[in-house]
């Protein structure tokens, strides 16, 4: 999914009880949800699949009411009282005037600067003739369902009597169903951006680590059109940097970096929409095989070395990646299977970074809870982009580099930042597993992550609730990602 709730980032940190009363779930939910994270209920049973529906049910509430919120603030600046019922021409600046708010968030002098100059809006959004086009095409969507299907459109909230395929009004309701829309499907709209941004970076490593030096991440020209500006300090606050490597020097990590806070398009109050995780389908491949939470090596190792498809490096390379005897791929895995009585664990923090070596390119580096954090630009601050002095600083180190082309993984220290600490996102004995369980309970909030993330697209499809606006920055407005 591109939605990363807030609150369950993978990256985020946690305190001695788990939850912060900075928590999305402490500010929002019902009394009774937060009463069940936050209890014993959380330390003694875990959570199971209930849970699980119980939290996602409110965060799908609280995204349709946050949406609903900041339609109604669009209509209140237009002077629309919520009961009209508009022309296409006047839904179409109420849709736009969204779109501003929803990607700018509370920069309400840049949102009035860029609704009052059009030859600006264009200029300074990435490609909004497209948005615009996609924009039309949300709300073509919502004229179809009216045409087909009136009453159940009627029946679900989606609209209001008396609009419908026959009518050339649309309701606040209709206005909601398309700002529905584009919430749900915006992710995967500006995946193109994604993907461009990962193959640049792919292009800069020579190596199949994974991993970009500084010098190369920054450039040599730094010309305007250079996509990658983050400063040192906030890379590796995002976890997008290793610095493991004496030979090799700080390295930018591929997956993290496209997967950071940095990268996401939009930053509203309870998610962010970013990048998609190219491992969610790798992880979701495995354990379709498996079919269960734990899985012998040998079959681990079968599964993956015929998943070439999911990876830009081919079938042999990967072969040689698992490889075998001390160091290997295939000898880390039995050490982890060793750890917990010759089982691996799927969800575990070992097996995760496993993966990310075994496909380096998509899986991201799983550092240990509140090592990195899920910090957009704005709230890093003012340093969150390099100074040009930074940047020449790296650039200037290209030279010195001791990479080439010739050598092998190994002499390019291709594991260093591999670490033996295990963190557990459930109670494992059920399995028959003898696992150091210090860090289950620090982590048990993750179970519920994982199946909000898998599930809240689908339930974002629930309609009809009822209106908070957010804190948005976009990517382009601070940094020139996209040319």
């Amino acid at each position: 999914s591109q939605l990363h709730i807030r609150g369950f980032e993978p990256t985020r940190a946690l305190n001695a009880s788990g939850w912060s009363d900075a928590d999305i779930l402490s500010q929002r939910v019902p009394a009774f949800v937060e009463s069940v994270l936050a209890s014993k209920h959380r330390t003694e049973r875990g959570f199971d699949l209930r849970d699980a529906a119980l939290v996602v049910a409110t965060l799908d509430q609280l995204i349709f009411d946050a949406e609903s919120a900041l339609l109604e603030k669009v209509y209140s600046q237009q002077r629309w009282s919520v009961k009209a019922s508009l022309d296409t021409s006047a839904l179409g600046g109420i849709l736009e005037s969204y779109m501003v708010h929803w990607m700018m968030g509370n920069d309400s002098a840049s949102i009035r600067a860029l609704l009052s100059n059009r030859s600006l809006l264009e200029s300074a959004f990435p490609h909004w003739g497209e948005l615009a086009v996609f924009t039309r095409g949300e709300r073509a969507a919502v004229d179809f369902r009216r045409q087909r299907a009136p009453t159940q459109a009627a029946r679900a909230g989606l609209s209001r009597p008396g609009h419908n395929g026959l009518s050339s009004g649309y309701s606040f309701e209709d206005a909601h169903s398309i700002v529905g829309g584009i919430t749900r499907a915006f992710g995967s709209y500006w995946e193109s951006e994604c993907s461009s941004m990962k193959s640049a970076l792919v292009a800069m490593d020579t190596h199949h680590t994974g991993r970009v030096p500084m010098s190369k991440f920054y450039g040599t020209g730094m010309g305007e059109d250079w996509r990658f500006g983050e400063s040192e300090s906030y890379l590796r606050e995002l976890g997008a940097l290793d610095e493991s490597s004496a030979l090799l020097g700080k390295q930018v990590i591929i997956p993290n970096y496209i997967q950071a806070a940095s990268n996401c398009i939009v930053s509203a109050p309870h998610y962010l929409v970013c990048c998609t995780n190219d491992c969610e389908e790798i992880l979701g491949e495995i354990e379709q095989a498996v079919g269960a939470p734990v899985a012998e090596p040998a079959v681990l190792l079968e599964i993956v070395g015929n998943m070439s498809s999911h990876t830009d490096l081919d079938s042999e390379e990967v072969m040689v990646r698992l490889g075998s005897g001390s160091g290997s791929l295939t000898a880390q895995l039995e050490q982890i299977a060793a750890t917990h009585g010759g089982q691996v664990p799927l969800h575990g923090r070992l097996f995760a970074q496993w993966l990310h070596y075994a496909f380096p390119r998509e899986c991201p580096f799983p550092h240990k809870a509140g090592d990195a954090s899920a910090l957009t630009p704005a709230e890093f601050g003012r340093g969150f982009v390099a100074s040009e002095s930074e940047m020449k600083m790296h650039t200037s180190a290209n030279a010195s580099s001791p990479m080439n082309v010739t050598m092998g993984r190994e002499e390019l220290q291709w594991m260093s930042q591999w670490s033996e600490e295990e963190e557990l996102i459930a109670d494992y004995r059920a399995s028959g597993l003898s696992a150091r369980w210090g860090s289950v309970g620090s982590l048990a909030w993750r179970l519920g992550a994982l199946l909000v993330v898998g599930g809240l697209v689908g339930a974002l499809g629930l309609g009809g609730r009822k209106g908070v606006a957010g804190s948005v920055l976009l990517p382009t407005h601070s940094k020139s990602h996209y040319v």
